[in-house]
């Protein structure tokens, strides 16, 4: 394992919360969430207690995959409003003790950069990857003088960057070395961008497709040795500054230089199978390519804990003490936790686990109430990835209150980025705000718990304790947690549990060594000591 400076100290008290900034809240009236909207309700999150926002893509962008075809780096797109706008932000998140980290998209830019006009026309510019006759597989023919054809890194409007390629092939002669001039470019190109955001007072970076750099690269290890010479540079030049990866494989990822990774949708040899083995019932966003299987948060109970525990500890064994392993909710790609058949009742037990596993909470905006997963809506900005593929429906408003447009905007309906949540029983920060005993007051108790409980952060020890349903462990030999996400009520024996107080429970009960939990139960007890 590379050594890197070690994680700043702030990192391990974490816990990240995702804002799509064109849903989130809109202060000008025109639709669109933007930045000044943001900062009014920044109060929101310090009062949850969240202190790490990850803002998706903000960059000036044709916007036709949601920011992530960026056109120019070092501007923001005026959608959301004006640099001032955002230093704003970063400084009265700071006045509440929140970081702030922007989106980097390190392996393809949009075809409207200037980089890739420009390359277009220059068959000697090899800023990115250019066959210079023919059409190879997967490669979209010149949109200038240039002959030949470009490879995309996602869709056809997003060429991928020249990073190089790990292998050579006498036939695709375009094969370049990872040395060669366009790839040192752009590895400069990198430092300059998160060296010109660091120094406005960001706290750093989530990388888009942080995986895809080096081509044809068994192993990612080239892709590894990219970020591993960017870590030591940020780590020489910003070192508290922070690299979180969507990568999707901690093991593979942190070892390379980020300080953390996701657990998400897809990623490694599984194919993101921990995640999905925990939240994915087979609604919302799904890919076909996806095996069927029960999650272990369905009121069935006929999930497992097992992939998701298993692949945790093979990542945290990797780790060390070197980086962290992050845990999402959900994410603007992903199905959020209230989705298709799964209802409000069923979610504090998902949140406790997320809140008290040893991971790094990464809350997605609106799931702290409960928001849904809204099913059929209309392809918006490449939100439609396959038949049952819609990653719409978990971009929709963030719903403040009950006014017009749930708070979210001013503009008339028909002009917002998205439609809201059509259900009359959708839930609300203000109406949760007023009820002690909803899903946002309880996310809001077990942060405060976490932040004062340190067993119950990434670096507590974990002993399982009963696999399945209850999920029974005890964190840092004190902290005895208990779910139950099934409908039924489950049972199991504990030796030693009989006195444990309970700090945050609802249908667990404790007698001697006989455990009894409701279903859809959930509890943190303090055993002592």
């Amino acid at each position: 394992m590379t050594s890197f400076r070690p994680a700043p100290g702030w990192l391990a008290d974490a816990v990240f919360y995702q804002i799509y900034p064109q849903s989130f809240a809109d202060s000008n009236g025109d639709g669109i969430g933007d930045f000044n909207g943001i900062t009014e309700r920044l109060d929101h999150l310090a009062w949850l207690g969240v202190n790490t926002v990850w803002l998706n893509p903000c960059f000036k962008s044709p916007f036709r995959d949601a920011g992530y075809d960026v056109s120019d780096y070092l501007a923001v797109a005026p959608r959301h409003g004006s640099a001032d706008d955002l230093a704003g932000l970063v400084d009265e998140a700071g006045r509440r003790g929140i970081r702030v980290l922007l989106d980097l998209v390190a392996g393809h830019t949009s075809d409207e950069h200037p980089w890739f006009t420009a390359a277009a026309d220059d068959p000697a510019d090899d800023r990115y990857i250019w066959a210079p006759e023919g059409l190879p597989e997967g490669f979209v023919p010149s949109p200038g003088t240039r002959p030949g054809a470009y490879l995309p890194n996602f869709f056809a409007f997003q060429p991928a960057l020249n990073f190089g390629y790990a292998q050579g092939n006498p036939a695709e002669p375009w094969r370049g070395p990872v040395d060669a001039e366009g790839p040192r470019a752009n590895r400069a190109a990198l430092r300059g961008i998160m060296d010109h955001w660091l120094g406005l007072g960001l706290s750093g970076f989530r990388v888009d497709m942080a995986a895809s750099l080096v081509k044809d690269d068994p192993g990612r290890r080239e892709t590894a040795a990219v970020w591993g010479g960017l870590r030591r540079w940020l780590d020489d030049a910003h070192p508290d500054a922070v690299l979180l990866s969507e990568w999707g494989e901690p093991e593979v990822s942190v070892p390379a230089g980020f300080h953390a990774d996701f657990f998400l949708q897809f990623g490694g040899d599984t194919d993101g199978l921990a995640l999905r083995s925990l939240w994915s019932n087979g609604t919302g966003t799904v890919n076909e390519a996806w095996a069927p299987l029960d999650c272990f948060f369905d009121p069935s109970g006929l999930g497992s804990p097992e992939p998701f525990v298993e692949a945790w500890r093979r990542a945290h064994g990797a780790l060390g003490a070197s980086g962290f392993i992050s845990l999402p909710t959900a994410n603007h790609d992903f199905s959020r936790l209230n989705c298709g058949p799964r209802t409000a009742e069923q979610l504090p037990v998902a949140f406790t686990f997320q809140l008290t596993w040893p991971t790094l909470p990464a809350i997605y905006y609106g799931d702290e109430i409960g928001m849904r997963y809204v099913p059929d809506l209309p392809d918006m900005e490449g939100s439609v990835l396959g038949p049952r593929y819609n990653r719409a429906g978990s971009r929709t408003p963030m719903q403040w209150d009950d006014g017009p447009n749930a708070g979210f905007s001013s503009a008339p309906a028909d002009r917002l980025y998205l439609p809201l949540d059509p259900s009359r029983a959708r839930p609300t920060v203000a109406a949760q705000r007023a009820d002690e005993s909803s899903l946002l007051h309880l996310v809001r108790r077990l942060i405060a718990l976490r932040s004062v409980a340190p067993e119950l952060g990434p670096d507590g020890s974990v002993e399982v304790l009963h696999r399945g349903y209850p999920f029974v462990h005890v964190r840092g030999g004190r902290y005895l947690v208990v779910l139950n996400p099934a409908r039924n009520s489950r049972s199991c024996r504990i030796d030693g549990v009989g006195g444990a107080r309970p700090l945050e429970a609802a249908g667990v009960r404790l007698d001697g060594s006989s455990l009894t939990a409701d279903g859809f139960a959930y509890g943190v007890f303090d055993l002592g000591g």
